[in-house]
């Protein structure tokens, strides 16, 4: 009698790279609906698989505190686990090590990975219009299952649908200012003029981490309105998006919170400044848009990822986008 298949997913990039991997974790369950799915991610990113009713264990590699020993450490465990199927999301060196050593009877991952050689399956990772990320991931899985990419999900608990009860009272809007990345940061000044210009009767929750809290407050007091409230900091990765799934409409930057918004299919509007969507990180929720600069620019995309500052000083790809733009896509 063959026995349940046992699965690795390695995703151990951002937060936005494991709410997009979870694409995997609903295609392999709904092909091998009794098969035991583990998921490996950084420290600081397993609040996003809580509750996650497909995922068995969630492996957790330190980052910060003795990076290779912990590495060294969950290369022993993994080994002990004896998986069917290593499947390795990653093109960097050491989750490639890490899967070449799993012990793993099949591994697959990316050609651009340094140690993609020592894997049983090799998949070309392609940048190309209108491919997704769930869809570069989903070639991963296709030789054993299909081409067909499932969206990523996340499972809010009803202690997160309650906890943010207190704050749904009224109709109201989440906006997420801020990114890692400064030209991926629609300007905290093109904000405030939009939200300057929004209805009386909608609520706005600014949404982002502790490190937020700062740009977010910039922004809740250059409004000067009680109406716009800062939550930066305040709630988790389920609790925001519980948040999200019930705004009227969900104001984003091309980063991690666009993910969020999707993977509870909230409606979502999200903006690019230096990337394009054709890079294949664009929202996928039913209600969703993509907002950008209209006319072209022979400097924009400046990169696959964001920068710190704009390479010609202007930021013509955030600062050309309307105000109106936004506005209409406010709910009627």
């Amino acid at each position: 009698m063959n026995q349940p298949a046992r699965f690795l997913i390695v995703q151990t990039a951002f937060i936005g790279d494991v709410i997009l991997a979870t694409s995997l974790v609903e295609k392999l369950h709904f092909h091998f609906p009794d098969a035991t799915i583990d998921f490996l991610l950084r420290k600081g990113n397993e609040g996003l698989l809580k509750n996650n009713p497909h995922v068995n264990d969630v492996l957790i590699w330190d980052k910060k505190n003795g990076k290779y020993r912990d590495l060294l450490r969950l290369i022993r465990l993994i080994r002990s686990r004896r998986y069917d199927k290593v499947i390795n999301l990653q093109r960097f060196g050491a989750t490639g090590l890490l899967t070449a050593l799993s012990g793993a009877e099949e591994t697959v991952g990316f050609e651009k990975n340094p140690f993609s050689r020592f894997f049983t399956h090799r998949i070309e990772h392609r940048i190309a219009p209108d491919v997704h990320e769930i869809n570069r991931n989903t070639e991963l899985v296709s030789w054993f299952t299909n081409h067909t990419a499932l969206k990523p999900r996340l499972y809010p608990s009803p202690g997160d649908f309650e906890r943010v009860k207190p704050y749904q009272t009224q109709p109201y809007i989440c906006l997420a200012p801020t990114s890692v990345w400064f030209t991926k940061q629609y300007p905290e000044e093109k904000w405030m003029d939009f939200l300057r210009q929004i209805p009386p009767s909608l609520t706005v929750y600014l949404l982002g981490a502790p490190s937020d809290s700062e740009a977010a407050e910039r922004i809740r007091q250059g409004v000067g309105s009680e109406r716009v409230v800062n939550l930066s900091g305040k709630l988790s990765f389920l609790e925001s998006a519980a948040l999200m799934k019930g705004a009227q409409m969900n104001y984003v930057n091309d980063s991690a919170p666009l993910h969020l918004a999707t993977a509870v299919n909230a409606p979502t509007t999200a903006i690019f400044c230096s990337t394009i969507p054709q890079f294949g990180f664009g929202p996928l929720a039913d209600d969703s848009q993509r907002i950008e600069i209209e006319e072209m620019l022979d400097c924009r995309p400046c990169g696959l990822h964001g920068r710190k500052t704009c390479p010609l000083g202007h930021f013509q790809c955030a600062y050309g986008i309307r105000t109106e733009q936004l506005i209409q896509r406010l709910p009627r």
